[in-house]
């Protein structure tokens, strides 16, 4: 039985069947840049086996489930963590009340919701926000919320596997929020000895934290090992 491939520009992606393993990474297009298969689905098997490969799902509402692995790759060490004076001072005001996985859903909404320059529609579907409640449910999503005066103002979450976490998205209603919320998450998971937070791809506002892009063969070397510290 012979794999399918859907062609496209940059070269042929895999077509995942029910059971197809991911290919090896070096199958990954270099444009559009990590893009290494097509199809599939989010039950919770496949995200942890995604996962755990440096792989992970990122599409729009009418497209097929698309699986990303870039290179570079945007990573933060927690012990590299920046906060900027101005943050500082915010957080020594303690403006938010801060909560750890007590509204993981709530913060999926919230970012499936909220409005971002330059992205007309979000990729955190309905389908996206079961996939990884379950997740949730199993001890291997977490979130990070800040709340103020009984409301969620602003939150991150992400996917820890071992001593591996995964950053997926953030948000914030109330100015700085996210980024309180963001900085007390990386403070979280060194407590808990993460060696590595993946940021996936490189933004202004994750490089002001300290994060860095890496090759992805470094990136998957680091990966391996700390992925294998898994208790969940």
């Amino acid at each position: 039985m012979h794999d399918n491939y859907y062609p496209l520009p940059g070269g042929p992606v895999l077509i995942l069947g029910t059971h197809t393993p991911f290919p090896p990474l070096q199958q990954a297009l270099t444009e559009p840049n990590g893009l290494i298969a097509i199809g599939g689905d989010l039950k919770t098997q496949r995200l942890l086996a995604a996962y755990k490969q440096g792989i992970f799902p990122w599409f729009s509402p009418g497209e097929p489930i698309l699986w990303w692995s870039p290179d570079p790759r945007m990573v933060l060490f927690p012990q590299s963590l920046k906060i900027s004076r101005s943050l500082r001072k915010v957080m020594q005001q303690r403006p938010f009340e801060i909560r750890v996985n007590t509204d993981f859903k709530a913060v999926m909404q919230a970012c499936a919701q909220t409005p971002r320059p330059g992205q007309p529609g979000t990729w955190i579907s309905d389908e996206m926000i079961e996939a990884y409640h379950q997740l949730h449910q199993l001890g291997y999503a977490h979130s990070v919320e800040a709340w103020q005066q009984g409301q969620l103002v602003g939150g991150c979450y992400g996917v820890k596997i071992g001593r591996m976490f995964y950053g997926e998205s953030m948000f914030h209603h109330v100015s700085n929020a996210s980024k309180v919320a963001f900085a007390h998450l990386v403070q979280w998971l060194k407590a808990q000895q993460v060696g590595m937070i993946d940021c996936q791809m490189h933004t202004p506002l994750l490089a002001s934290f300290g994060a860095v892009e890496i090759p992805r063969d470094r990136f998957i070397a680091q990966l391996n090992e700390l992925v294998q510290d898994d208790a969940t």
